[in-house]
């Protein structure tokens, strides 16, 4: 049996998965998002620790003869976030989240520092990454930033927890701008324009890889073997991709998550910094990928559903479906960037726009431009990477809507297909990471799962709407702060 832990931006998981790849049991403890001010987004770590003490909790109420047999731990983990500790070990503030904005400022330091940061680091300078938040904290919280002796990402400072260890993997490693991505090790140059050094780093390890072992009380108050070793993992993404057995170049997948990414993987670093495509290193050794993101996908529908009545993300969709063509042809725009935006754009500036609105105009017609608006800046993203080799794999909670993944397949001109798992795929690649840890080979560890569904993108789709949404974004980019 072995154990994966994937800690979300709105959920923590923990799943159970045993040697003939069935999930015994998935346990989730929902997280709240601070935003305390315009364009921050934070999480105090202590909330990560009490979703993971609950989501045991859960598993231990009634899968307790299955948590006896774990030999294994894998972490997969919202990428990207600033947790700074002491020399004690401490958490020094709330973490910086992926989905932060704050720190344009410094992104444009940053790409004036170290001209050639695309070329190492496999994407340009964005807020949402991790250097450009510590030199925010460098600049305003300079006392907190003196007393920082080491920076975790939010799944490797659950690692520091379970197990006294400070290690990540190269493929979350990679979001931070101060990893060699060709190289797979830290790179002085990025540190020292953050003013760090490598002992301000974890150690590095493939997410493959042993990277320590579960702290004995935990074991022992968890219900858990003693000892058992906790994977390097990986970021969410390349942790999904392993959860889908995408593993192969061209082969990848569509995350309906609380952002949105499209990832293609590679056997080669394939950095395309002037699109704001990401390269980045797989969770599995000798391997890349690249990845187009955008920051408000699932998270814009949840917006929406929220502020217009609709309730949840189920009752919007179904208001978005029950539209016919004429109803869709007339419904408002929507600009999907209520956090900013990477791929294409590398705009933090830009904002969500609800274009076109008129007295016929009610809550159906708004839903379908939201999810409609949320796939087009998919296709946005998918037009800056390589073309995939076949399906692209759906992956997410948004995957659970069948009419979102046809229009998106229509959108995005690509088949699409969805697989058994394919909901807790950053938990199942986590665990399967463990698997691997614990002496696992490949070819057992990462098959692709059983395909539930195909959706073929309809010929003839009408792209006057897609074009009318890429043209007002060119419009109104200079209107945004």
């Amino acid at each position: 049996m072995y154990l994966g832990l994937d800690l979300g931006t709105s959920e923590l998981k923990a799943l159970l998965l045993d040697r003939n790849h069935r999930i015994v049991a998935l346990a989730r403890a929902p997280l709240e998002v601070d935003r305390p001010a315009p364009l921050w987004s934070e999480q105090p770590p202590s909330r990560w620790w009490e979703a993971l003490e609950a989501a045991i909790a859960d598993l231990r109420r009634g899968h307790a003869d299955a948590l006896a047999q774990v030999r294994a731990i894998g972490l997969s983990g919202q990428m990207h976030g600033a947790v700074a500790i002491d020399a004690a070990g401490e958490v020094l503030r709330p973490a910086i989240l992926w989905n932060d904005g704050r720190s344009a400022p410094q992104c444009e330091a940053l790409m004036a520092q170290v001209p050639d940061l695309g070329a190492i680091a496999g994407t340009l300078a964005m807020p949402g990454f991790t250097a450009p938040k510590l030199l925010w904290m460098r600049e305003h919280e300079p006392e907190l930033f003196a007393r920082t002796a080491c920076v975790l990402l939010p799944k490797d400072w659950l690692r520091y927890r379970l197990s006294g260890t400070r290690a990540s993997d190269m493929s979350d490693a990679s979001g931070t701008l101060w990893l060699d991505v060709a190289a797979r090790d830290w790179s002085d140059a990025l540190l020292a324009a953050s003013g760090l050094r490598r002992d301000h780093m974890p150690r590095l390890v493939e997410g493959s890889e042993p990277a320590g072992a579960l702290n004995p009380g935990l074991a022992a108050r968890w219900g858990l073997a003693a000892g058992i070793p906790i994977a390097g993992g990986g970021g969410d993404n390349a942790a999904s991709a392993v959860g889908m057995g995408l593993v192969g170049a061209g082969q990848g997948f569509v995350s309906l998550g609380t952002s949105g990414v499209i990832f293609i993987g590679g056997e080669r670093f394939e950095p395309d910094p002037g699109r704001a495509v990401h390269a980045f290193c797989h969770a599995l050794p000798g391997r890349w990928h690249q990845m187009s993101v955008m920051l408000s996908a699932s998270s814009a529908v949840s917006w929406a559903a929220r502020s217009f009545g609709l309730g949840n993300e189920a009752a919007l969709l179904a208001a978005a479906a029950s539209l016919d063509a004429k109803g869709r042809q007339r419904a408002p725009l929507f600009l999907p960037y209520l956090s900013g935006e990477r791929s294409p754009h590398n705009d933090p500036g830009a904002q969500g726009v609800l274009f076109g609105l008129t007295h016929s105009h009610g809550p159906a017609e708004i839903a379908y431009a939201v999810v409609e608006g949320v796939s087009f800046g998919l296709r946005d993203g998918l037009d800056t990477l390589a073309r995939p080799s076949g399906d692209l794999l759906l992956v997410g909670g948004g995957a659970r809507s069948r009419w979102w993944a046809q229009l998106l397949a229509d959108i995005l001109d690509v088949p699409l297909a969805v697989c058994a798992g394919s909901e807790a795929a950053g938990a199942v690649g986590a665990a399967r990471l463990a698997w691997l840890a614990d002496g696992g080979s490949e070819a057992v560890v990462c098959p692709a799962p059983a395909v539930l569904q195909r959706f073929e993108p309809a010929a003839g789709v009408d792209a006057t709407r897609r074009t009318r949404f890429k043209a007002l974004y060119e419009a109104l980019d200079s209107c945004f702060p």
